[in-house]
């Protein structure tokens, strides 16, 4: 992706959530300058990955398949292992119309993924089997808001601003926008994006980035390069 396009997606995102409501901590805001100005007193933001993601998935279509995310707080991974500590994380994220993130899983995060509002969001869902893969032939089961539904393999999950769904470590998912673009809570056990996402087909969690104009603000995939 171009840094003009980023930045583009930043800003028209951020104007999208505060037609919801949303507004995102002060950090957010930050120049380049300002985040290594600082770098001393916000080890908590770089090492826990705070901050802006954006995504094309490494296809280079960013309106077709891609995603908008801002990681508002997350805990540590090793606190986990404790059963202690902060063991939670929260993003915001934005999926437009039609716009998919792709299949996918995790081995260790639960998570809670709420329609805040916009359009309807549309899930699709498979269980895994017992390798890991996606079971085509099994139904799934989710809560959604306290209620267990039962899916089809592949069958569509539809979400209406207020609704959430509870995704379990296993059940694989792919959504998009339905009818208009959607603002999207995740509240989920502590996040790793290096390392828990697992894909349905080779595709890359964190985009390359063409430098053709300066950063606005930078992406928590910037952090291991401009922070350094």
């Amino acid at each position: 992706m171009k840094r003009s396009e980023v930045n583009r997606i930043l800003r028209d995102g951020d104007a999208f959530m505060r037609t919801h409501g949303q507004i995102l901590p002060p950090f957010a805001y930050w120049t380049p300058d300002e985040m290594r100005a600082r770098r001393g007193e916000i080890a908590g933001i770089v090492e826990r990955r705070l901050g802006w993601d954006i995504t094309d998935y490494g296809r280079g279509d960013f309106a077709r398949r891609g995603l908008f995310l801002f990681t508002a707080r997350n805990g540590d991974a090793a606190d986990l292992r404790h059963g202690r500590g902060m063991l939670y994380a929260e993003k915001i994220m934005i999926s437009r119309k039609d716009q998919v993130a792709p299949m996918h899983r995790h081995n260790v995060k639960a998570e809670d993924i709420i329609n805040r509002g916009g359009g309807a969001l549309a899930l699709k869902l498979y269980a895994s089997g017992p390798d890991g893969l996606i079971d085509r032939g099994e139904d799934v089961s989710v809560p959604t808001d306290g209620v267990m539904r039962t899916l089809p393999a592949g069958g569509i999950l539809r979400l209406a601003p207020g609704e959430s769904v509870t995704l379990l470590p296993g059940v694989w998912h792919a959504f998009w926008g339905e009818e208009a673009d959607v603002l999207i809570g995740e509240v989920s056990t502590v996040n790793d994006d290096l390392t828990d996402n697992v894909f349905s087909e080779p595709i890359a969690r964190f985009s390359e980035i063409e430098e053709d104009e300066p950063p606005a603000h930078l992406l928590v995939s910037d952090y291991d390069t401009w922070l350094a």
